[in-house]
């Protein structure tokens, strides 16, 4: 009875583990772009620039997008737009992004403006 027990446990504890990555498809693939070859971009709590900064990433590096932005934009439902045209339509809004500042493995939701981002091809 315990070997069947802990057997559960493992199993339930496994599949919780695994849930994030099959979730994961649902993200908007995007990447850094448009920062200054010596900068890097801010991931922040909040949609602010005033907000607490998370992390900062370089050019090319690629986001977890959640496909929420504001003023009502939704990176999924502009996916199948040309490049120019969704990199367009962020450019002036804040866009949330699934992020692992730490490299622990313990993601966290922030957001980046749009002016920094652009659709992975």
């Amino acid at each position: 009875m315990f070997k069947s027990r802990t057997l559960l446990a493992v199993i339930a504890v496994a599949g919780s583990l695994a849930a994030p990555s099959a979730h994961a498809s649902g993200f908007a693939a995007w990447e850094v772009a448009n920062v200054d070859w010596n900068d890097v971009l801010n991931v922040r709590a909040w949609p602010s620039s005033k907000s607490a900064i998370r992390a900062g990433y370089p050019n090319g590096t690629p986001l977890q997008m959640t496909g929420r932005c504001m003023n009502g934009v939704d990176l999924k439902d502009i996916s199948t737009l040309p490049v120019p045209d969704q990199t367009q339509m962020v450019r002036y809004t804040w866009c949330e992004v699934w992020h692992d500042p730490t490299g622990t493995e313990e993601f966290q939701a922030g957001w980046v403006y749009g002016r920094y981002i652009r659709p992975q091809e």
